[in-house]
């Protein structure tokens, strides 16, 4: 039996941080697919498809990826795709606290959804997508925070 995982997201933008979780999550699912949803409550920095584009230079020649896009609840496209598994990274305990209450709110939506957290490496500890944001923003250097080969869009 195959075993695939959503990994949700608005990833603005897709950080090394966000890469090492996928990469480690692979270890565990045939396929990982790397779901960007749309936020309402947030405006995106990134188009969709800038983000889209993003994850595909990230991802480019890494075995059981897919990416796709969202809008709505992600317990709803677990179920439309038949997935009973969720992937989330964590930094710090912040993230660890909200994640849970995602999770759970998941699980009562979805029954049979489980969300697996997994804590990012230490070196990528320091790295968010808001972070990355400031950065682009102030036309600093991002190559430390993104993962290689990855091109940036001007903004």
């Amino acid at each position: 039996m195959e075993r695939k995982a959503l990994f949700p997201g608005s990833f603005d933008p897709f950080t090394s941080g966000h890469l090492n979780i996928l990469t480690r999550a692979l270890t565990m699912f045939d396929e990982v697919i790397v779901a960007v949803g749309v936020n309402q409550d947030k405006r995106g920095f990134f188009t969709m498809e800038q983000r889209l584009d993003i994850i595909r230079q990230a991802t480019r020649g890494m075995q059981g990826v897919t990416i796709v896009q969202y809008d709505g609840l992600t317990a709803d496209i677990c179920r439309e795709l038949g997935l009973r598994h969720i992937v989330r990274g964590v930094r710090n305990m912040t993230d660890f606290d909200n994640e849970q209450s995602i999770a759970d709110a998941n699980r009562h939506l979805y029954p049979e959804l489980e969300t697996i957290i997994i804590p990012t490496a230490q070196e990528y500890a320091h790295i968010s997508s808001s972070a990355v944001r400031d950065v682009v923003r102030h036309r600093g250097d991002t190559s430390q925070f993104i993962p290689e080969g990855v091109v940036l869009p001007k903004v």
